[in-house]
Formats: structure tokens, sequence, C-alpha cells
């Protein structure tokens, strides 16, 4: 198979192949998916024949992600996406339980929808500095 990306494109396709590794990968162990890790690694191990050698280097035996590239500022918007993530399955998980989670249909889509946008909106302004439990109950 034959690609041809600019070094732009190139650059941008190394940053979505370390996202996607890392979300598959990173919670799992030594139960990692490998294939995942090659195609990372050769990926990566091109980089220095496209003019990025800083971006890639050699640990036991394999290509990795350069300390530089990981330090780098992906890692910021990994975090970006996690923490949107946890607050929209937080904000539709507490709108669920305040309704009791009753099935949702055309008949209560609107307040679930109304619900969950208040719980976001308190997240943006106080993350979660408000929420409280009541560990005597």
């Amino acid at each position: 198979m034959n690609l041809e990306l600019s070094k732009k494109q190139f650059r941008r396709l190394l940053d979505l192949v370390y996202i996607g590794n890392w979300i598959l990968n990173s919670t799992r162990g030594d139960q990692r998916f490998a294939d995942y890790d090659q195609v990372e690694s050769l990926l990566f191990g091109r980089a220095a024949l496209e003019g990025m050698p800083d971006l890639a280097e050699l640990y036991q035996g394999e290509v990795v992600p350069s300390r530089a590239f990981v330090e780098g500022g992906i890692h910021e918007a990994i975090i970006e996406y996690e923490n949107n993530v946890f607050f929209d399955i937080l904000a539709e998980d507490l709108a669920r339980r305040d309704m009791d989670d009753a099935p949702i249909d055309e008949s209560n889509y609107a307040e679930l929808t109304s619900r969950i946008d208040a719980y976001i909106a308190e997240f943006e302004e106080h993350g979660t500095d408000n929420i409280l439990v009541d560990i005597d109950s």
C-alpha cells in the first residue's frame, strides 16, 4: 500500500496514531493490543526518514514515540478529551438519577437534555467543587 502525505499530514497522523493507541492500550497493563503498538512503532519509525528524528526513539528494541513527543503537549489534548467525556457521562448519569432512571422517550427527552445542560453548566462553572457525598446515610 502506498499513501502520499505531506510532512504536515504525516505529523498529524503521528498524533492521531499516538492518541488512538493511548486510548486503547494505556489502561491495559500486560494485556495490551500488540498489533496497535506495532502500527505505532512502524509509523514512528518513519519519522526519522521524514525529517522528524526527534519524535521517535528506541526503547527495549522497539521504536516508540520519544519523550520529546510525549511531553510536547499531546497529553493536554488527551486530558481535555477525558475531562469532557467524564463530565458528559457524569451529567447524564446524574440527570437520569434525578429522573429515577425512567426509560427515555420523546415524552421526557427534553427534560433529560435540560437536566444534562444544567449539570454541564454547573461543572463548567465549578467543576466538581459542589459535589458532596453524605457518608452517614
